[in-house]
């Protein structure tokens, strides 16, 4: 399996009018956030590939509708119709990809430094995930493993994240990892400055890759329709 990741930067190289042969092989797009909205509905178009994403803490538009929050009222206390957007929107849940059998699940934001739009508490990321536990286990009865791919925003707790309480890391992560063994956690946040900065970290059974901007992740191995 190829899978293409993206974060937090558009890409020249997705840009380029040879995008379309570059990523031909690639079996679909995971996106952790802070990317536009309509970036996925040119990757969709131009490269035909399904994008599978969450959100940042930034980039937000018709975050409160996805989220299954109040919609917006327009004159007359009229609901204005959310736009259409492409992609496969997975904040908050868990999902089995039918083509592949892949088991993914996906916790967007960032902690909490603001009270802003997608941001939390350790606390309320805790409870995020205990909302997911009863699929987890599902997944473990019927095919065998919790999970093949954690997707978030924010990076785990000391594997690559800052110090500022912005870019701090979840410590939950941490015990999702040990508990759950994901195959990968892909997530974004932290910038690279330098793009051969150290990405790739393991934790117990779990490979954390930070996929700013753009990265490649192949593994024959994920997924299998168990």
């Amino acid at each position: 399996m190829k899978i293409l990741c993206i974060s937090d930067a558009t890409d020249t190289l997705i840009y380029s009018e040879n995008a379309p042969e570059r990523y031909k092989d690639v079996d679909f797009v995971i996106s952790s956030g802070d990317l536009p909205l309509r970036y996925y509905d040119y990757i969709q178009t131009v490269l035909k590939k399904d994008v599978i994403y969450v959100y940042g803490n930034h980039n937000l538009e018709d975050f409160d509708r996805a989220m299954g929050k109040s919609a917006i009222m327009g004159p007359g206390f009229t609901p204005i119709m959310p736009l259409v957007y492409s992609g496969t929107f997975l904040d908050g849940k868990v999902m089995r990809l039918k083509n592949s059998g892949l088991l993914i699940a996906g916790l967007g934001g960032s902690m909490l430094y603001n009270y802003g739009k997608s941001q939390y508490s350790e606390e309320q990321m805790k409870w995020r995930i205990a909302k997911m536990i009863p699929h987890l286990i599902y997944n473990k009865i019927r095919y065998g493993r919790y999970l093949d791919i954690l997707i978030t925003h924010a990076p785990p707790r000391g594997l690559g994240d800052g110090e500022d309480l912005c870019h701090k890391g979840f410590s939950c992560f941490l015990s999702f990892m040990e508990r759950f063994k994901p195959r990968y956690l892909l997530h974004g946040h932290v910038h690279l400055v330098d793009m051969n900065e150290e990405r790739v970290r393991e934790y117990g059974e779990t490979k954390v890759i930070n996929i700013y901007k753009n990265y490649i992740l192949e593994d024959e191995s994920l997924g299998g329709k168990r």
